[in-house]
């Protein structure tokens, strides 16, 4: 299967989620969080969900025999634990914070007034949730036909937003290689030589954070 082009979907840019949360009213809570820390662990009740104001948060789900696999990773602009919304009783995976990161937290009866009484946050959350649904097929495609090399490609591309802007080259925070490789589904050592190679071609570099330049697209619409 040809490799195609990652979908990064802009946020709605008619309106600002933020704005509106500090604006109208809505009671939140501001939780702050080192990196690893845990913030909802899998089997805990769900009652509230989250928005990142600022940082990265991995979704994660682990299996009865202990295996870990990586659902998400997710950045400033997005909303997680809302499967509390459609009566999930229990957190069905767990969300850590991979670098310092701020999040607001939306109690469920809070949240589900707020998006009864304002259409316009309603929609702005159901185009967040669509946008989700389609990046986990994608995922899926992902994994079942590309090599690890363009996985892990693709997944730097995601992380550093590519697509959301008109910027060549955009900076991550530090990424442990293990967690690369949990979401790639591959690896350390995997990861480690394909970084190696992109920082030698030139499409990432390493200076404190790491530099994703655009010119990365390249391996993963190389056949």
């Amino acid at each position: 299967m040809p490799a195609r082009r990652p979908r990064v979907t802009p946020q709605t840019a008619t309106f600002d989620a933020q704005a509106f949360l500090d604006s109208a009213g809505v009671s939140r809570r501001i939780a702050r969080f080192a990196p690893d820390a845990v913030v909802f662990s899998q089997g805990a009740p769900a009652t509230s969900v989250f928005y990142i104001q600022s940082g990265g948060v991995k979704l994660s789900v682990v299996s009865p025999a202990g295996k870990e696999a990586v659902v998400a990773m997710l950045g400033p602009g997005d909303f997680f634990g809302e499967g509390c919304l459609a009566a999930q009783p229990l957190r069905m995976g767990t969300a850590t914070a991979v670098v310092p990161t701020t999040v607001l937290r939306i109690q469920k009866r809070e949240m589900i007034r707020t998006l009864r009484e304002h259409p316009e946050f309603s929609d702005r959350f159901i185009s967040h949730m669509l946008v989700r649904n389609i990046r986990i097929e994608e995922d899926l495609v992902d994994q079942l036909f590309n090599s690890s090399e363009k996985r892990l490609a693709r997944t730097l591309l995601l992380l550093a937003r590519y697509g959301n802007d008109s910027a060549t080259t955009h900076v991550l925070p530090k990424l442990s290689q293990e967690t690369l490789a949990e979401m790639v589904g591959t690896t350390r050592s995997r990861v480690n030589f394909f970084m190696n190679k992109f920082r030698k071609l030139g499409l990432i570099e390493y200076n404190g954070g790491l530099t994703i330049h655009s010119s990365l697209l390249s391996i993963v619409l190389h056949d």
